[in-house]
């Protein structure tokens, strides 16, 4: 990783202290894969504000849920994984406003220069309740035996 401008940046010992966790912890944590600190160019962990998040998302599922580092590995991998769904569930959303919008555009434009000035539902002959409609497309009143 690497840094981006603009963006605080902590070391470890301060981190550490922030937290009121041994520096080793972090350190664990970077070794299991749930903190990926950026380095500078002599190698010195730098953690930004979204780690930090992290951070505080696995002292909290630690400290006050009791889950083991295991279970917090699965629980940030969910969590990611739902955050990429939401984000594509997002995106397809603005993909059906923007057709919608699109074929409603479109349907006032045809309906516009209609020869008959007619919604579709118009159009359609409604069938009576008691009648049925025979393979053929016909419809046949049903009669009751008297």
């Amino acid at each position: 990783m690497t840094k981006r401008p603009g963006k605080a940046y902590f070391m470890i010992s301060v981190v550490a202290q922030r937290y009121n966790i041994h520096p080793q912890t972090l350190r664990l944590y970077e070794r299991e894969g749930l903190l990926k600190p950026s380095r500078t160019e002599g190698n010195t962990r730098l953690y930004s504000e979204d780690d930090l998040e992290r951070l505080e998302t696995i002292l909290a599922l630690t400290r006050d849920l009791g889950v083991n580092l295991a279970g917090v590995e699965i629980i940030l991998n969910m969590r990611g994984k739902m955050e990429q769904m939401q984000g594509e569930v997002n995106e397809f959303m603005e993909y059906v406003k923007r057709e919608l919008a699109r074929g409603i555009d479109d349907w006032e434009q045809r309906l516009g220069t209609a020869l008959v000035k007619a919604s579709p539902t118009e159009l359609v002959r409604a069938v009576h309740p008691d009648a049925t409609v025979s393979k053929a497309g016909t419809t046949k009143k049903n009669r009751e035996p008297c």
